[in-house]
């Protein structure tokens, strides 16, 4: 029995040859921007869990800005960054209130 994935084929055409070229360096762009907004989410909650209101505010800017990037550019959608950013602003406020 084969592998579980099909063995793809190379394209004929010149512009299919270029166009899996571009798709190769767009996929790792796009993987490299997807972990670095994950990583950026999971800093924040780390700070809030940690109780450092400081730094958690800090990350929290930061990670605005990352979110927005990666939202602008289409790789995750803009209202899955939107709840992310809603709910981290929630934490961290929450984290003042209670200080």
């Amino acid at each position: 029995m084969a592998s579980g994935k099909p063995k793809k084929k190379n394209p004929r055409l010149a512009s299919g040859r270029k166009r899996v070229r571009q798709d190769v360096k767009i996929n790792a762009a796009n993987t490299s921007l997807r972990s670095k907004y994950r990583t950026v989410v999971k800093n924040v909650e780390k700070a809030v869990l940690g109780g450092d209101k400081a730094k958690a505010t800090e990350l929290f800017a930061k990670m605005q800005a990352v979110v927005d990037t990666v939202a602008d550019k289409g790789i995750f959608h803009k209202n899955k960054a939107a709840r992310d950013k809603s709910r981290l602003s929630a934490k961290v406020k929450a984290m003042a209130v209670a200080a």
